[in-house]
């Protein structure tokens, strides 16, 4: 008979949400880019993949890349769906604000029972992403290309916000910056970018810009979103 699973802890489940993040985003999945994430130390996080792996929910290989096992990966898709729901609960039936709503559902996650599960999936009904544009079912993911690589006169209809850096969602809330906003590229110089929407103009930098995906005609090359050294949180950044 084989050894039973150990039980994920809330630490465990962090890192797989944030593997998972780099995996989906197209990152290389590295201890390096786990600590750059969530801005541990080296040895911290050298610790927590050697457990990760241990318990079987990764592997390494010999040059020390990361890979999920079929399990790990599938924990993984069902704690990062179950985060994006919670902050979908959270803007559409609480009323939380959703620039503010990363932090609080990272909060509640751990506390769930499964009774409350069930009522938060029931009271999100048929929504299909997150507050910021990522899929609730993690295999629906669309493509999307930087806004930083549109040039002005393109239109665009804002798809993700790849950060979900409370700090940073702040910034793009105020500057007028949301999923599902359509709009056209008014201005690009090198260090920002406006976007005119029906609502009025807003700009951001360009560093900004790399963290917010759309879908943009005409389109720019695809390429990944952001960037590898791109930390923009004061604390950490999100999935």
């Amino acid at each position: 008979m084989s050894a039973e699973r150990p039980q994920i802890t809330d630490a465990e489940e962090e890192y797989l949400q944030t593997l998972f993040w780099l995996f989906e985003a197209g990152l290389p999945m590295t201890a390096a880019n786990v600590a750059r994430a969530m801005q541990l130390s080296a040895p911290t996080v050298s610790e927590m993949i050697g457990r990760l792996e241990r318990d079987g929910h990764i592997s390494r290989s010999a040059d020390r890349a990361i890979h999920f096992t079929q399990s790990g990966r599938a924990d993984a898709e069902r704690i990062v769906s179950r985060h994006r729901m919670i902050e979908r609960f959270l803007t559409d039936v609480v009323g939380v604000p959703w620039d503010e709503v990363h932090e609080e559902a990272e909060r509640l996650e751990h506390a769930m029972t499964p009774r409350f599960e069930a009522y938060v999936r029931a009271a999100v009904g048929d929504a299909r992403t997150c507050p910021h544009g990522h899929p609730i079912r993690v295999g629906e993911r669309i493509d999307g290309v930087p806004l930083a690589d549109c040039e002005v006169g393109a239109r665009v209809t804002i798809l993700r916000l790849e950060n979900e850096a409370e700090d940073l969602l702040h910034y793009l809330k105020d500057n007028g910056v949301e999923p599902g906003l359509q709009g056209e590229v008014a201005a690009k110089n090198g260090a920002t970018l406006s976007v005119s929407f029906p609502a009025g103009e807003s700009t951001v930098t360009i560093s900004v810009a790399e963290t917010v995906s759309v879908i943009a005609d005409p389109s720019p090359p695809p390429r990944i979103a952001l960037p590898e050294q791109l930390v923009l949180g004061t604390h950490r950044y999100g999935r």
